[in-house]
């Protein structure tokens, strides 16, 4: 009889709760379009990477999944968009590793990067490379070292502008190598790699799905990978650990998340449905061919991950002394 009166209770709790605004379940989720946030404009890899999960998943679930580019100050005006949304399911965010940069980037938020969102999967990882203009002498990293070491200015280093991943590589570069530098920031990376190409700027940490035409072409000279190993798409680029700089390590990333408190049963849900386009042939060939390494983890492993790339930014912050209003 007991058992009976808990099954009642049970069954009646959930009745309520599915009645109760914002509620949402697996089996019939999604009943209408769902939006994924891009915090950048169209055209970049984020952009291009949302698309191809929306696109496949409006296949999947016969509903409209509808990419929103929310581009501008450092991907955070799509955050807040998404941080304020309702948590069931139906607004998504594409984000990189700018996301967990601003949280010790920028001295004022309407959110918070980690406690306001919900993480759902890590798609893939784009290292940085560094790469240099082929008129500098330097031939590898040892030699880049040594040649900012005799100049009494050192080193220019190209970034897409302050605070992005590209620019705390650079000052992280530098205090380990003990060198000295000048940050040199655009708004962009096209103009940053136009410069890079005509020697106005001696070096700089590139993503490498940006950077990789210019490297097989021989146009830019890439010294070492910011990575664990080595990368298919160039297999001949070192990694910094195998140039003498262990641990050095530096990446933009591409992942899934959904404003706090989303239903388990829909973070699973969304989670395995995105897996499963990743892990199709032609989805993981297009990210290889991006200088990505294909990650798709659980949201577990993805709220881990975010937790220490916040403490590792945060430092390179620290370093770099930047902040922005």
């Amino acid at each position: 009889m007991t058992n009976r009166r808990h099954t009642l209770i049970a069954g009646a709790a959930l009745l309520a709760a599915s009645a109760l605004p914002g509620f949402a379940r697996a089996d019939d989720f999604p009943s209408k379009p769902v939006r994924i946030v891009i915090p950048y404009p169209a055209g970049g890899a984020t952009d291009l990477i949302a698309r191809i999960v929306a696109d496949r998943l409006t296949a999947k679930w016969g509903q409209s999944v509808v990419p929103d580019n929310r581009p501008g100050a450092g991907t955070t005006i799509g955050a807040e968009a998404v941080a304020k949304a309702p948590a069931d399911g139906y607004t998504l965010f594409m984000t990189t590793s700018a996301h967990t940069i601003s949280a010790s980037l920028y001295k004022k938020l309407s959110y918070d990067p980690l406690k306001d969102f919900t993480p759902i999967t890590l798609v893939a990882t784009i290292p940085l490379v560094l790469v240099v203009s082929p008129d500098l002498p330097a031939k590898n990293l040892q030699e880049l070292v040594a040649l900012a070491q005799s100049s009494p200015k050192g080193l220019s280093i190209a970034s897409p502008g302050n605070g992005t991943a590209q620019h705390l590589a650079g000052e992280l570069f530098k205090n380990r190598a003990k060198v000295e530098s000048t940050h040199v920031p655009y708004r962009g990376d096209a103009p940053m790699i136009n410069d890079l190409l005509g020697g106005q700027v001696q070096a700089g940490f590139v993503t490498l799905s940006v950077a990789i035409p210019y490297i097989q072409s021989g146009k830019l000279r890439a010294l070492a990978l910011a990575h664990g190993k080595r990368i298919d798409a160039i297999k001949a680029i070192p990694t910094f650990a195998e140039a003498g700089f262990p641990g050095f390590e530096a990446a933009t990333w591409f992942g899934l998340l959904g404003p706090a408190g989303m239903p388990p049963t829909v973070v699973a849900k969304i989670r395995n449905d995105v897996a499963a386009i990743v892990d199709m042939p032609q989805t993981r060939e297009k990210l290889i061919e991006m200088g990505s390494e294909v990650n798709n983890t659980t949201p577990e492993a993805f709220a881990a991950f975010i937790a220490s790339e916040s403490a590792r930014w945060k430092e390179a912050v620290r370093i770099s002394g930047a902040r922005l209003d």
